[in-house]
């Protein structure tokens, strides 16, 4: 293969790292994992695998105790116990020295692992949950990497399969420091690439026989509603499907149909030209037949008689094939304007070569194979097995329109991040099957806002298509919002890519990751960390109609929490129902957290660094975020061009909030930029100061008490200094609006007017919430209509 299609490895340990006998080698790469291999001829393994790329790790401190029959190896937090003899169950334990549990924090070699799971390769056809693979997170404080049948990466780039009765093992003992193992993770196995921008932006996606005309006019009316998208997405049918029976079924195809599209390379001209970046479906699993129009050249060059028409067979472990299929298949058409490809394989895990995974080799050289353009690569596919996120993005396959699919999807999705898997995209509001129902469409866009890639799907049907104005008024203003928050969360979403990349931070993730040690977080499966600052928890089963809304169990970390959307502040360390109506759902900033975001009018298909930042502040305790902006597509990030922002609330000293002078490149964001800012759970303050460098500025003041939420606009702010908003005293956490919001719902709520009067009426006579609980519970109301006044009297 050529250079440009060979991972970055480095498979050498230090020597100095290794204990090593005539058949076994230990190697300890950190305190905490540890190589594990048997080689009965003592050829022992330094060169790179489908899972494992690099071992070039620091030189450890640990402790060897070697005797006749029996080795001992103690770091910090490992000790491992081996007779010298082949791996068995009696001859080698490894024990993790946290006090975990009483006696499951002993691995002996083959006992089961009792982790928390990873992900799995595909949601196709489901319909509700699935089993899922391992994980390398696990409450028992240990995990493992099996390695032993993982092909070897030659330093062509090709694949080699292992020798038999090879054993090697990668020990995980890193107690419940679960972002520390995840680290250690990404710097074994490689760690997760930078996204384009354009990735973070919402998809369209359809499986229907599209025009360029009937494109053209689903764009214009996109424009009309003012909704922004940045990847189309062109199903199967852009390539021909109606074929000679004589060459076989038309789901793999190459050449393009122009009844249906005349000009393929003028249309992805026009897409771009609207921001769009463009990915073709493709399903390889055919081979090339000799209707494609790339076929005889192609034949030709593999030596296939195209005379008689002989099929190119696909052949994922022929490296000529893949030469052949990358320059004759896809070169091609991404000169004419495709920017990546969707990989829809779905033949499973077979090839000619025993245990070699097409998925996985389709992933990795399409990958590679789109580094050569200079640009950051992107595939979607799905799930390849451990060392999958070095290839964004997953695929989750084809799902079911349901209940049940959209409750399973918030718990996969964070759950992947306990194998590195942190950018899976689902089909939004489901593939398949079915019923109409505006109200499970709305919930699941809501779920893909807050998920890491937004991509809109459904299947061919006339009655199945996704544009938000297909659905029901109330639900179409509220998809319509959606999309747009979306975008507007670009600069948010962006330095979350960022951080994954260059921190092993998964953008979701579970809520163990931060309370290891607390069980209730293990206890909220569908609610999760989006980015550093957001808690989200879905919402995934129907309204209670008579009250209009829907609800979701909460565990909320001790500290205070403020609801995104509405303000409402809510006390931490425990657990609570909370009820949405159609339009929000619960997304929670802890106090001090900081999100900037595009300002409304930077809402469109343009990726450039926004001019206009609305940047929302927290109320209630200090808080910092560092906004990282770059060319959003190049590689250039790596040599150092780009720019990081860094922004403070200062709450419980200096009482003030601060972004400070832009760092970095900044060529690469405008120099003057309008700010709105929106102080969210603050109470109305008295005098405010905004200076930059030693001038004054000019700023606008509103104040929302509905929202609890003090908003300063101000313009043309320079970038290179440091803007300062001085608050006159100390802020005041706002305090929630009990009685306004109360009677907002029971105005609303579709019950009778005697128990709106007697709820009311208990409200007002009555100051001490112990007696309005009390006598609540007393009246016997439907259980969710109890919820919802609970979590109104009770948020704070």
């Amino acid at each position: 293969m050529s250079k440009i299609d060979q991972l970055k490895t480095s498979p050498l340990c230090k020597q100095e790292s290794t204990v090593r006998g005539d058949c076994y080698r230990f190697t300890i790469l950190t305190p905490y994992l540890i190589r594990m291999e048997y080689e009965a001829e003592g050829n022992f393994e330094d060169r790179a695998t489908q899972s494992v790329i690099n071992r070039d790790f620091e030189p450890q401190i640990f402790h060897v105790i070697d005797e006749k029959d029996n080795l001992q190896i103690i770091t910090e937090a490992i000790h491992v116990l081996y007779d010298k003899k082949r791996f068995s169950k009696n001859g080698l334990t490894v024990k993790v020295k946290y006090n975990l549990t009483a006696y499951h924090s002993i691995w002996n070699y083959s006992d089961p692992v009792k982790d928390l799971r990873g992900t799995a390769r595909t949601l196709d056809g489901i319909d509700g949950s699935t089993e899922l693979e391992h994980g390398m997170i696990s409450r028992d404080g240990f995990s493992i990497i099996d390695d032993s049948n993982s092909f070897l990466i030659q330093e062509d780039g090709w694949l080699e399969p292992r020798r038999d009765g090879v054993i090697d093992l990668y020990f995980f003992g890193y107690g419940r420091n679960y972002r520390l193992c995840l680290k250690d993770f990404f710097k074994l196995t490689g760690e997760t690439p930078l996204l384009p921008k354009y990735a973070l932006g919402n998809w369209w996606s359809r499986f229907y026989r599209y025009t360029e005309q009937t494109y053209r006019a689903l764009l214009e009316r996109f424009e009309e509603e003012k909704l922004p998208f940045t990847v189309a997405v062109m199903d199967m049918d852009w390539h021909l499907t109606a074929i000679d029976p004589k060459y076989g079924s038309g789901w793999t195809g190459y050449t393009w149909n122009r009844e249906l599209f005349h000009d393929p390379a003028g249309f992805m001209n026009f897409l771009h030209e609207k921001g769009l970046r463009i990915t073709l479906n493709v399903h390889p699993a055919d081979g090339v037949r000799a209707h494609e129009e790339m076929y005889t050249a192609m034949a030709r060059e593999l030596e296939v008689d195209s005379d008689k028409e002989i099929p190119i067979t696909f052949d994922v472990t022929n490296q000529e094939f893949i030469k052949a299929y990358f320059k004759y298949l896809h070169h091609t058409n991404e000169k004419d304007g495709v920017d990546f490809w969707w990989l829809d394989w779905q033949q499973g895990n077979s090839s000619k070569v025993v245990g070699l995974d097409p998925l996985w080799m389709l992933n990795h050289f399409h990958y590679l194979d789109l580094l050569r353009t200079g640009k950051r690569a992107l595939i979607l596919s799905r799930y390849a097995g451990i060392g999958s996120h070095r290839y964004p993005i997953g695929f989750s396959g084809d799902t079911i329109i349901s209940w049940k699919s959209l409750e399973f999807q918030p718990y996969f999705t964070a759950n992947a991040s306990n194998v590195g898997f942190g950018w899976w995209s689902h089909d939004i509001g489901g593939h398949m099957n079915g019923i109409r129902d505006d109200e499970l469409s709305t919930r699941w866009l809501q779920f893909g806002v807050f998920s890491p890639i937004l991509r809109l799907h459904s299947s061919g049907s006339m009655f199945n298509g996704k544009e938000p104005w297909r659905y029901n008024k109330i639900a179409h203003g509220i998809m319509n919002y959606f999309l747009r928050l979306r975008h507007q969360l670009l600069p948010y979403l962006y330095t979350m890519n960022y951080r994954s990349s260059v921190e092993g931070e998964p953008l979701i993730q579970p809520m163990y990751y931060q309370f290891p040690e607390v069980s209730e977080a293990y206890e909220v499966r569908n609610q999760y960390y989006f980015g550093s600052e957001l808690i989200v928890a879905p919402i995934t089963e129907p309204m209670d109609h008579s009250l209009n809304l829907a609800k979701v169990k909460v565990w909320l970390p001790e500290g205070i929490y403020i609801d995104f959307f509405c303000g409402r502040i809510y006390d931490g360390n425990r657990f609570l129902e909370m009820y949405r109506g159609l339009a929000n759902l619960p997304v929670l900033a802890k106090a001090g957290s900081i999100i900037p975001m595009n300002g409304p009018n930077e809402i469109g298909n343009d990726l450039s660094n926004p001019k206009n930042l609305e940047i929302r502040i927290f109320a209630g305790d200090d808080g910092q975020f560092e906004l990282y902006e770059d060319d959003g597509e190049s590689l250039e990030y790596k040599k150092g061009d780009f720019v990081k922002t860094v922004m403070v609330l200062d709450w419980n000293k200096q009482f003030n909030f601060k972004i400070q002078a832009a760092e970095g490149q900044l060529s690469l964001i405008p120099m003057r930029r309008n700010y709105t800012l929106k102080l969210i759970g603050f109470q109305d303050m008295g005098e405010i100061i905004i200076t930059s460098g030693n001038k004054t500025i000019q700023f606008t003041k509103y104040y929302d008490e509905n929202s609890n939420t003090v908003e300063l606009t101000m313009a043309e702010i320079d970038v290179t200094k440091d803007l300062l908003v001085q608050f006159e005293n100390k802020p005041e956490l706002s305090v929630n609006r009990v009685e306004e919001i109360l009677l907002d719902f029971l105005d609303q709520a579709q019950i009778e007017f005697q128990i709106k009067e007697r709820v009311y009426q208990l409200f007002k006579r009555n100051s001490e919430i112990s007696k309005i609980i009390t006598e609540l519970h007393m009246m016997k109301l439907n259980q969710n209509l109890f919820g919802v006044l609970c979590e109104i009297i009770l948020a704070s």
